[in-house]
């Protein structure tokens, strides 16, 4: 018998055509690792609150969850509340939803003992103060008085997984535990789990849509498409020989560091479109509104050519986005300047004409929080072309936007709809469409894809580079997903701390990268092979305060090679063998990948 026992779990609500979860039946064996796979709307979080108890009100569950040969479909709260958290716990996707933030992170971990009458209220304190210790999070003391939202996302998730850990449960049941987290904090998180996993002998459930991360963590893997287990077996035999069309999907889709580049090259003749020089920005103390105590982007420069993509990367507080607003206008810069076809643009938005802010077009991380709740689909992409002046009548605009619309894969039937009917991936090929109905120069994407599922961010970034062979864009692509880089950027600009790392082409960082954070974000990155070797976490530690930044190189507090020079002066970029660099020993350091 199993620990963890699912039999043909069904789960409905009332207004949906389908179950969520439809038959689905499996067994967790004492110790074992599982992960299930699947996109949005599979079925994978809904399993995972039947198992805990905790559907909605208005969820009709039926078939049968047992741990330990004791039913728990239909079982009383007390029943419920006895297992949970002692017998399973779970690992919430969003730490600092989950997290109550007026109450003090030690608080809210020592009530998980102490509400299970587990231990004494000294002794949940020391225990507290122990798994705080064991998840990694450097001043235990610190931390347990801290409020959620003072620590990083990181930090919030360690504390999630303590707080989980903390009744020894048989098992552990991760929900898409570094979705939101960069792929620095993602490796260190995963590592973490690991090694609790293998510590406590607890079975764990990995619930996540990223191939990678299944790869290098779970033994036995579970596809779920539609609510339906679609295939089932080792990791190694799925990823080797898949047997369904869904999990062959999932599989060419999955971007990685060693996937082929998918864009052609640039045309050596091409013109810089656009040339950023100097571009520094700091934000003020909004206590006082005096003083410039966060330099959020040190003096920076690069240039884009017709129809290439330049990456940027980073972990998050790296400076990226406030780069790139700075460039739009959309935030006033310390200094520096921005051309445009060789002619420098005004700082502010509002006093750029209008045939330059046409040309260049945003797409933010949210699309849901960027398109007007209010508008139809076909309405929000006009709307451009109605500011801009661009067709004299409603139905010429009207007519263009229902063309783009088309071009990005939005069928006709969905142009009338509003954002909150649509799904995330059309909803982003809405924020698409409208920011290319206007035929821009150069198009800015801020985490774009982050949110979607391997097979929907597949789909929109074919359709970012179709759109670039088609028309010659120029795009500038944020992102923490060094797979998708590889596949989609000619050059990829690497920022830590407001500052230029590495400015490389494709080929080059990928190979041999020149600055170590480079290496230790490449190191980071979960490849989906499953015949991959482990490797240890590349990079430790949480970056350092960027009021209060270190002296010297800013990343010298976490790199291994640093000597002393790194902690007495700032490197300034040069050129190392074609590539832009910012490291005391970029010259003497062999960091081929």
């Amino acid at each position: 018998m199993g620990v963890l026992e699912v039999e043909n779990l069904t789960i409905r609500y009332p207004d949906a055509e389908q179950p969520a979860v439809d038959g689905l039946s499996f067994t967790m064996e004492r110790a074992e690792d599982l992960g299930i796979v699947g996109e949005s709307g599979s079925g994978k979080t809904q399993t995972a609150m039947a198992i805990m108890g905790l559907t909605p009100a208005n969820a009709m569950v039926t078939g049968s969850i047992r741990y330990d040969g004791q039913e728990l479909v239909g079982a009383r709260p007390a029943l419920l509340n006895s297992i949970r958290a002692c017998r399973i716990a779970m690992v919430f996707q969003d730490p600092k939803s989950a997290l109550n933030p007026y109450v003090r992170v030690g608080r809210q971990m020592k009530r998980v003992l102490l509400e299970h009458g587990m231990c004494s209220n000294a002794e949940a304190r020391a225990r507290t103060l122990d798994m705080l210790s064991k998840v990694g999070l450097p001043d235990p003391e610190r931390q347990y008085n801290a409020f959620p939202h003072q620590l990083s996302g990181g930090m919030r998730q360690r504390v999630m997984i303590g707080a989980a850990l903390l009744g020894e449960p048989a098992v552990l049941i991760a929900d898409e535990p570094t979705t939101a987290l960069d792929v620095t904090v993602q490796a260190q998180i995963l590592s973490l789990i690991r090694d609790l996993h293998a510590e406590t002998n607890s079975a764990l459930l990995l619930i996540t849509h990223d191939l990678g991360v299944i790869a290098g963590n779970c033994e036995r893997v579970l596809v779920m498409d539609q609510g339906r287990l679609v295939e089932e077996g080792s990791t190694r035999d799925i990823f080797a020989s898949p047997q369904d069309d869904c999990t062959k999907t999932l599989l060419e889709a999955a971007p990685s560091i060693r996937s082929d580049i998918l864009v052609r090259p640039v045309d050596e003749a091409a013109e810089d479109i656009l040339e950023i020089d100097g571009m520094s920005v700091s934000f003020r103390d909004g206590g006082t509104g005096w003083g410039e105590n966060l330099r959020a982007v040190r003096p920076l420069s690069f240039d884009l050519r017709e129809g290439e993509t330049v990456a940027v990367v980073g972990e998050s507080g790296s400076g990226k986005t406030s780069l790139v607003r700075a460039v739009l206008g959309l935030v006033r810069p310390d200094g520096g300047a921005v051309s445009f076809l060789g002619r420098r643009l005004p700082s502010q938005l509002a006093e750029r004409k209008n045939k330059s802010r046409r040309h260049l077009q945003m797409v933010f991380q949210d699309p849901l929080g960027s398109l007007n709740p209010a508008m139809s689909v076909r309405e929000i992409v006009a709307e451009p072309l109605l500011i801009h002046g661009k067709g004299t009548k409603k139905s010429e605009r009207l007519a263009e936007a229902e063309d783009i619309l088309s071009r990005v894969g939005i069928d006709r039937a969905l142009v009338g709809r509003y954002p909150h009917e649509l799904s995330g991936g059309q909803a982003q090929r809405v924020a698409i469409a409208r920011a290319l109905v206007l035929r821009p120069r150069v198009l800015i994407c801020d985490e774009a894809v982050a949110a979607l599922d391997g097979t929907v961010r597949h789909e929109i970034l074919s359709l970012l580079l179709a759109e670039q062979e088609r028309s010659g864009l120029s795009i500038v692509f944020i992102t923490h997903d060094l797979g998708v880089v590889r596949q989609i950027s000619h050059r990829i600009l690497v920022m830590y701390m407001g500052r230029l790392c590495e400015l490389a082409t494709n080929e080059a960082l990928f190979s041999r990268p020149r600055h170590p954070y480079s290496k230790a974000l490449l190191s980071s990155v979960p490849l989906p092979e499953p015949v991959a070797e482990s490797v240890e976490v590349p990079l430790a530690g949480e970056v350092s305060s960027v009021l209060e930044p270190p002296p010297g190189c800013p990343f010298h507090p976490r790199c291994q090679h640093a000597v002393a020079v790194c902690s007495e002066s700032v490197p300034e970029p040069g050129s190392c063998d074609g590539t832009i660099v910012a490291c005391h020993r970029a010259a003497e350091l062999d960091l081929a990948y």
